[in-house]
């Protein structure tokens, strides 16, 4: 039974990270379409995985959520999922798929300074010494943003600084918010999640959402849509727990290379992106500083 577990939460984390790369560049597209703001979308994502969630509950036994862990979990929405997905959505326009990638991989740093903190692990000179690497992957990305030569598709130091702020949140959710969400079922937090986030973007976003004519909109629009809503936000909310579950925690941070080897083959595949020296030389020296990150956390 445990190895059963153990090959699902592989399978279940995989499949979930194959998904995140697919989503930097189907994001990218639509935003970039101009047909529908980030806000926007972040609003029809919320709802759409909300409603999945909430409708899944009533088949399930009915898990009450104690009134005084609401402020936390409206808490957990606010960080982990509205500043998380709408730092994002504004990075997308502002980066290419593939820098994207290389700065989302950033995140088992960020969990390391976390745990530190909160969890007071020692930081070893390896540890520091391979956060500095990897900022320089950063800071060289940045610089060779600046000098670029111009195309239609160009990263901005504004798309990388909030693509840091977007795995920045995604880390420190995860460190707080720990607790409660082994707490609750998925399906019981998740959909108080959705319920919250829908709640906080729906004011600054229904006026367009009503007046969009989504019946007029490119069919592929509407599949891209359909597929964030469905695979990107509820199938892998519903599947990173799950992994988290049946497998330590070293195993399911290493299935996030997959996000960026993903973005990258597919970016470059579609013609949204192209291979330069200069993005190589940022992704090794970012994945090098990572990896000397990881093995030190293992050791």
């Amino acid at each position: 039974m445990r190895e059963k577990n153990s090959i699902f939460g592989h399978f279940a984390c995989f499949t979930a990270y194959l998904i995140f790369g697919l989503n930097i560049v189907v994001c990218k597209d639509l935003t970039s379409s101009g047909v529908i703001s980030p806000l926007a979308l972040f609003t029809l994502r919320s709802l759409g995985a909300g409603a999945l969630f909430w409708i899944i509950s009533i088949f399930l036994p009915k898990e009450q959520v104690e009134r005084r862990d609401l402020p936390k979990i409206f808490a957990a929405s606010v960080l982990g999922f509205f500043l998380t997905q709408i730092s994002f959505l504004m990075a997308i326009s502002r980066i290419t798929p593939m820098d994207c990638s290389i700065v989302a991989s950033l995140s088992p740093l960020y969990t390391m300074f976390i745990a530190a903190y909160a969890l007071k692990e020692p930081l070893s000179a390896q540890k520091i010494g391979g956060v500095v690497l990897s900022l320089c992957g950063v800071i060289y990305l940045i610089l060779n943003s600046v000098t670029a030569a111009s195309g239609v598709i160009q990263t901005t130091p504004a798309g990388v600084l909030l693509m840091i702020a977007n795995s920045l949140c995604f880390s420190l959710y995860l460190g707080i918010f720990k607790p409660i969400i082994t707490k609750y079922s998925v399906v019981t937090f998740m959909k108080w999640i959705f319920l919250f986030s829908s709640l906080m973007s729906l004011p600054f976003s229904a006026k367009e959402i009503v007046h969009t004519d989504f019946a007029a909109l490119p069919l592929s629009y509407m599949a891209e849509l359909a597929f964030l809503i469905i695979c990107a936000t509820f199938v892998t909310y519903f599947l990173i727990p799950v992994g988290q579950k049946r497998l330590r925690p070293t195993l399911v941070s290493m299935y996030s290379y997959v996000q960026p080897i993903v973005a990258i083959v597919v970016s470059i595949y579609v013609g949204m992106d192209t291979l330069s020296w200069q993005k190589v030389l940022a992704a090794v020296t970012v994945f090098t500083g990572v990896i000397i990150v990881s093995r030190s956390r293992q050791k």
